[in-house]
């Protein structure tokens, strides 16, 4: 980081995201912040989405720092930068597994958050063994269609609302909670499945 930056760092912290791009479009150099501060939340929403090698990560995450910047411009002042920027790195991820014909479903979940909210949302029998459960649960999810996959990572493990699922994927929100209330009897289905002989 160069000492513009490193003398202004307590000064940089406390601006808002949109405040760095008003910044950035007039000094290049105001877009490390931005990429300082996105780096590591879009690095564990790309390993959540898919489990991908650290080679994979890092390249795509350049492409979508380089494609965030070149398109600074036309960034719409009506969304939060995170949900433009979440939606770019969505966009590009799909690209790449487009293009490789391959795209991996494993989802990233070290802490097993992922298992517990999903317990709770959807009434499903809590394992006595949390690891277990977690593992269960992802291996689950990854046999649902993409689209329910997209909105149940974003909801209980990105913490985004309805209107930021929305706005990055693309969809109107009701679309957003229609998926959501269709992947809960779907989930639940492939549990009881999953643990026929709890359920019998």
């Amino acid at each position: 980081m160069n000492s513009h930056l490193l003398n202004n760092q307590d000064s940089e912290s406390v601006k808002s995201d949109e405040e760095l791009v008003t910044l950035t479009l007039t000094k290049s150099d105001y877009f490390a912040d931005l990429i300082d501060r996105y780096r590591e939340p879009l690095t564990r929403y790309l390993r959540r989405r898919a489990n991908i090698s650290w080679e994979e990560l890092e390249d795509l995450l350049q492409e979508i720092f380089i494609k965030a910047y070149l398109n600074l411009n036309d960034f719409d002042r009506h969304l939060k930068f995170s949900s433009w920027i979440y939606r770019i790195a969505h966009n590009q991820s799909v690209d790449q597994w487009r293009k490789t014909k391959s795209q991996p479903t494993e989802l990233i979940d070290p802490a097993g958050n992922f298992w517990s909210l999903l317990a709770d949302e959807f009434d499903l029998e809590q394992e006595a063994n949390q690891r277990e459960g977690a593992e269960k649960i992802r291996s689950l999810v990854a046999q649902l269609p993409s689209a329910y996959r997209d909105v149940l990572t974003l909801r209980f493990l990105e913490d985004k609302d309805y209107q930021e699922i929305a706005d990055i994927l693309e969809k109107p929100p009701g679309t957003v909670a229609t998926l959501l209330n269709r992947a809960k009897p779907k989930l639940r289905q492939l549990w009881i499945k999953a643990n026929k002989k709890n359920y019998e």
